[in-house]
């Protein structure tokens, strides 16, 4: 019986998300208006069927731990199966964790007494629908030891990326963390084939890996700097091609093989403007793979239209629960929970995160607003 671990790595300090990630982790900011960045990889595993997960936590994890526990209780529809947060326990020693891989290995444990068949490693910093269980039968298909999947990017930024080489079967030639100079696909100049920090390993495999970089003074402890590049000559590793993977009833104007990785201020930004237009090239609204949260017992949005201005609606923008927008203008705008903007303000292009409220006669554009700020009354 094919048994699969979740391992979502959730404990990286974001820094280059500041302020965002001032007082919370990466995986806890706030996203779509309803969501928290660490809502989308868990969506994936569990309309894949992979059920019994844990969240490896570390930095500034209150508010993520919180929000697991308000929205991912698995005995509340899970049954046997669980979404376990894991903090940092120095249960090898008396250092943090001093890297991704090292993460897993002080709770090496967790995958002697499961022993699972394989072993998802996923990150929790990116936004993207994926079928995980084809992710698995390719693995299968390969009999590969490690299978990482893969996106091409633009080469002028893939430098800020694991960088893969590949041959013609997909098996993993090369594999550089970061590098200064990417390596194009070849065929196409002005692509790089890039890790989206998803990783399948066989567990025996993983196992034994992680006891060795343990074991290595010289090394980082990290999955994309020391972990992989050692299976390029000593075990099968596998590029997966995210191109190739698909979930149900896209909709019309979607990206195939939407991901983001939300590494800076810019990306988040870029990620929610996004959803905005009629078509978005990303869509929250994809019943067949829904995306899961906390569900809070908040009233309807409400729009009060001032019929004197002709004001008081939302264009282009996404709305959350309990936001009243009265006689002012909301266009092409992410507004969270509970906010409230007053009369003859106009928004437009900016995230407005919960419990905002935006006094009358405001002019905000372009703007990332965090919660529970006021913008004062003009």
């Amino acid at each position: 019986m094919l048994y699969v671990l979740g391992v979502v790595m959730a404990g990286g300090r974001g820094e280059r998300l500041y302020p965002l990630t001032q007082h919370r982790a990466k995986p806890a900011v706030p996203f779509g208006g309803r969501y928290r960045i660490i809502d989308f990889v868990l969506s994936n595993f569990i309309n894949s069927g992979i059920l019994s997960i844990y969240v490896v936590t570390q930095f500034k994890a209150q508010s993520l731990l919180e929000h697991l526990d308000r929205g991912w209780r698995a005995t509340d529809f899970l049954g046997e199966h669980f979404i376990t947060p894991v903090p940092a326990q120095m249960r090898s020693g008396d250092d943090w964790y001093q890297g991704t891989a090292d993460s897993v290995y002080q709770n090496l444990y967790l995958l002697e007494r499961h022993k699972p068949t394989l072993v998802a490693v996923f990150g929790a910093d990116h936004i993207y629908r994926m079928n995980i269980r084809q992710m698995i039968d390719a693995h299968r298909n390969k009999s590969a030891d490690v299978t990482v999947a893969a996106i091409p990017v633009k080469i002028e930024e893939a430098s800020q990326f694991g960088v893969i080489e590949v041959d013609a079967d997909w098996r993993i030639v090369g594999f550089e963390e970061k590098p200064k100079e990417p390596k194009a696909i070849p065929g196409e100049p002005d692509y790089a084939l890039v890790s989206m920090g998803n990783y399948l390993f066989n567990n025996d495999v993983l196992i034994e890996a992680l006891k060795a970089d343990a074991a290595d003074p010289a090394s980082n402890h990290d999955f994309g700097r020391d972990l992989l590049p050692g299976f390029v000559d000593a075990g099968r590793m596998f590029a997966y091609d995210f191109r190739q993977n698909h979930v149900p009833s896209p909709s019309k104007g979607e990206e195939p093989s939407y991901w983001r990785d939300l590494g800076t201020i810019e990306a988040y930004y870029d990620a929610s403007m996004d959803l905005c237009s009629i078509d978005p090239s990303f869509n929250l609204y994809n019943r067949a793979w829904p995306l899961r949260t906390v569900g809070y017992a908040d009233p309807p949005a409400k729009f009060v239209f001032d019929w004197e201005d002709r004001k008081g609606m939302a264009v282009n923008s996404v709305v959350a629960e309990g936001t009243i927008i009265s006689g002012s203008d909301v266009r092409n705008c992410i507004v969270g929970r509970n906010v409230r903007v007053h009369s003859y303000s106009h928004i437009e292009n900016s995230v407005i995160m919960d419990w905002v409220e935006i006094g009358r006669n405001c002019r905000i554009r372009n703007a990332i607003i965090d919660k529970a700020n006021i913008i004062p009354l003009l």
